[in-house]
């Protein structure tokens, strides 16, 4: 017999970080048993490939392009890992009937869908880490390969005076590996992790994996392209209703190009501080505005 239920009630109903990452770490293991991690070796293939492509380009182009393809491989990357996984979750919990396993235990709603968020976003990030840390060797390995064939070019037409070759360095130093890559990695990160919290409370909404999967997919693709949106559909109203639709549709579609920061660094510019701390601060407000709705549907769910 229980001599205290308030304090049993109070126990189930408080909020476990350990809980959550226990759900967290049972939901990459999860993920990688589904062989998403074979996304991995693909974006290895294509890396390695661009670092050898547009051999008769000037040096600094050769980065910028295998920067621009680099980037270009990551974005898509992490958006279908974000999507995929994300949609996979429910149903094959609820057909496993872990889900009921998990609920019935002391474990609230809010909490399952905080553990599976966070489980999503820990495989994105490790996967971007991974990605992030290849991209860099290979970066590093073509700016030091072009470098030595550039001096030993100056060496052949015996112009390598020290001016020229610090010239030479500093051209190519400049599209090179630099700090603002990672920054441009985190940016990629943070418009994933808004997809997944999209596609969650997708999944919450849904019963259907592939309709979850095509509306997280059709609503990525109008985030994207929510700055073209504004300039035509609402150029012809006045400022005020101007702004309130932008903000409707801000909040209904999340504005992708808010994080669209990567063009920077593939033209050898740094990411200032204050706008990857505003890009950080769009993404967290995204994600616990779409996990709280989620949170509140699947509150409701019958399963």
């Amino acid at each position: 017999m229980n001599d205290n239920p308030t304090g049993s009630t109070r126990r189930y109903r408080a909020f476990s970080p350990a809980r959550v990452w226990a759900l967290a770490t049972n939901t990459v293991t999860q993920l990688v048993r589904m062989k998403i991690l074979f996304l991995l070796l693909l974006f290895v293939v294509i890396v390695v490939a661009a670092a050898f492509a547009f051999p008769t380009r000037s040096p600094d182009q050769q980065l910028k392009l295998l920067k621009d393809v680099v980037f270009g491989a990551l974005q898509i990357f992490s958006i279908v890992m974000a999507i995929a996984a994300t949609a996979l979750l429910l149903p094959r919990d609820v057909e496993d009937r872990t889900l009921y396993t998990i609920l019935s235990k002391p474990v609230p709603r809010h909490e399952y869908l905080m553990g599976k968020l966070l489980g999503v976003l820990l495989l994105i990030g490790g996967g971007l880490l991974f990605m992030d840390i290849v991209f860099s060797g290979v970066l590093w390995l073509k700016q030091t390969l072009i470098t030595a064939a550039n001096i030993e070019a100056l060496k052949a037409e015996q112009n390598d005076t020290p001016e020229n070759i610090a010239a030479v360095r500093a051209i190519i130093a400049h599209q090179g590996l630099t700090w603002s890559l990672h920054a441009g990695v985190w940016c990629v990160f943070l418009k994933a992790a808004v997809v997944a919290s999209l596609a969650l409370l997708m999944s919450c909404i849904a019963t259907s994996t592939l309709f979850t999967i095509l509306v997280s997919f059709c609503f990525t693709i109008a985030g994207q392209g929510q700055g073209l949106l504004r300039a035509f559909v609402f150029k012809a109203m006045p400022v005020t209703g101007k702004k309130i639709c932008s903000f409707v549709l801000a909040v209904l579609i999340p504005d992708l190009g808010l994080f669209d920061q990567v063009q920077a660094v593939i033209e050898g510019n740094m990411i200032p501080l204050a706008t990857l701390l505003k890009t950080t601060g769009f993404a967290a407000t995204y994600v616990v505005l779409y996990a709280g709705v989620a949170h509140l549907i699947f509150s409701e769910k019958e399963l």
